[in-house]
């Protein structure tokens, strides 16, 4: 199992309480001395303090705390943030998963005390690579909702509207010429039949004075995208690539393509030639294929104590040692088998978890006292500068109660943030596996159809080691902690006494 608590481990608090938040109480010292006693409790050094404080939560990636944040955790100044709930570190979902992306590369932590997501535990990296699969999910769902009214468009005959080809704009729903741009377009047709290169015509565009759309000068792909773009010959195509990845796109079948008819630029026969010669360039270079990517191929170890892994077009991992063998589809049967069982112990799980929400409860029953004493505390000073304001009690009589009480107010003041982060500690180490668990039957469900590539990413975040021996599989994984550890933890860090 994973050491629970990480020593040493330096971090920084980042505060963000919008004015309206302020406005009601909220104060950002609040949530700075919560954030403190947590990493106390976890032994962690806190270097920095981002304090955005009355800052909106729509859009602060740009802000200059954040981008100081982000540098000191590049340079390894801090590895982890903590905050006390995602909607203060942004409300913005898009820069949310920024920054999961953005942690997630530089190997550094982020802590949400009230989600109790803390990715420093195994708990926490769990659910964190569990939610990350989910979003992906949700955002694949969208994405084919958008792909169907495309398609429906185009096999209706009805264009996106999107932006027009080069040599082209939209006009009444309609692709007419451009003046400008169609006359430049056709002279890089004419230019790439006389000299077969696109960075020539790029060259040739460009000291005639010509620039793209965007007033940037020609460069070869620029010139590839105008050629090889059909609309030149009086056919406009869309509805034809769908993205895969950041730069590459995939054709999709002929029909699911929509099309619309314009008046052509030059004619089809120059057309055929330009593009047969492109098509000729293209067959004497590849692009260099994609590495395969393995479900366990960081994880899997023989018994001998070394690495497994997949040769190229083999359907088995290997040791290249003692040549042990284990089919790929098998090692991944065993492996869904073994995380069903995993997660599938009702009987430990609930008593774990029972313990765990005692001792929880016990907490909030503390804090809830907290706060109703707070309130009887402040109420009676309420009385007592009333008393004064109406003549019922003297100056000197007045300071004799308001006195004791406001010290007594401000020393359950200061702890209530202390009581706020020992109930984050526990619910981080709690809520975090009940949320795993929860989510777990669907991870079943959808295991099947899950890309190789989400596979891997849920299989590094829960297995630390799979050892294939001889007829025996050992898949050691990253187990959440138990309530009698989480006991024995809090009790090392009381102390004695």
């Amino acid at each position: 199992m994973k050491e629970n608590i990480i020593l040493n481990k330096s971090v920084g608090i980042w505060i963000r309480v919008s004015t309206e938040d302020q406005a009601q109480g909220d104060s950002p010292e609040h949530h700075e001395e919560r954030a403190r006693s947590y990493a106390k409790s976890r032994g962690w050094q806190v270097k920095e303090v981002y304090d955005l404080a009355g800052q909106s939560g729509k859009a602060v990636m740009q802000h200059p705390e954040a981008k100081r944040m982000m540098k000191d955790i590049e340079r390894g100044h801090i590895t982890g943030l903590v905050f006390s709930k995602l909607a203060r570190l942004s409300r913005n979902r898009r820069e949310l998963e920024d920054f999961s992306d953005f942690f997630n590369k530089h190997h550094a932590d982020l802590i949400s005390l009230s989600e109790a997501i803390d990715t420093s535990t195994a708990g926490g990296r769990m659910f964190f690579h569990l939610l990350g699969v989910f979003a992906q999910w949700e955002r694949e769902e969208i994405a084919e909702r958008v792909s169907a009214s495309v398609l429906t468009r185009a096999k209706l005959g009805k264009s996106i509207n999107g932006r027009a080809p080069y040599g082209y704009r939209w006009q009444d729903r309609k692709l007419v010429q451009h003046p400008e741009e169609a006359t430049v377009r056709r002279k890089a047709y004419e230019l790439f039949s006389q000299y077969r290169r696109k960075g020539k015509v790029a060259k040739l565009l460009n000291a005639a004075g010509y620039r793209t759309r965007d007033g940037v000068i020609w460069r070869d792909t620029q010139v590839f995208r105008v050629l090889s773009e059909s609309s030149a010959k009086g056919i406009y195509y869309f509805n034809r690539i769908r993205k895969d990845g950041h730069w590459k796109g995939k054709l999709k079948p002929e029909t699911e393509w929509g099309q619309v008819l314009c008046e052509p630029i030059i004619s089809e026969t120059l057309w055929n030639e330009v593009n047969q010669i492109i098509e000729e360039q293209l067959k004497s270079w590849k692009r260099p294929g994609k590495l395969p990517v393995q479900m366990f191929g960081n994880l899997a170890h023989c018994s001998c104590g070394h690495k497994m892994y997949v040769r190229a077009k083999s359907p088995k991992y290997v040791c290249r040692n003692c040549h042990n063998k284990i089919p790929i589809v098998d090692l991944e049967g065993i492996f869904q088998d073994e995380l069903k069982a995993f997660f599938a112990k009702p009987e430990r799980i609930a008593e774990h978890l029972q313990e765990a929400d005692r001792n929880l409860s016990e907490k909030e029953a503390l804090l809830a006292t907290h706060a109703r004493e707070i309130q009887k505390v402040r109420d009676d000073m309420t009385r007592t500068h009333r008393l004064y304001l109406d003549g019922g009690i003297t100056s000197q009589g007045f300071a004799q109660f308001y006195k004791p009480a406001e010290e007594r107010l401000n020393q359950l003041t200061a702890e209530l943030p202390k009581l706020q982060a020992e109930i984050d500690f526990r619910k981080v180490n709690q809520l975090s596996a009940e949320d795993v668990l929860h989510e777990a039957n669907s991870l079943y469900d959808r295991w099947p159809k899950l890309p190789t590539e989400d596979k891997r990413r849920i299989a590094e975040a829960l297995v630390e080691k799979i050892v294939i021996g001889d007829g025996e599989i050992d898949i050691t994984f990253s187990y959440l902690p138990s309530s009698e550890e989480l006991c024995k933890t809090q009790q090392q860090l009381r102390g004695p006494g």
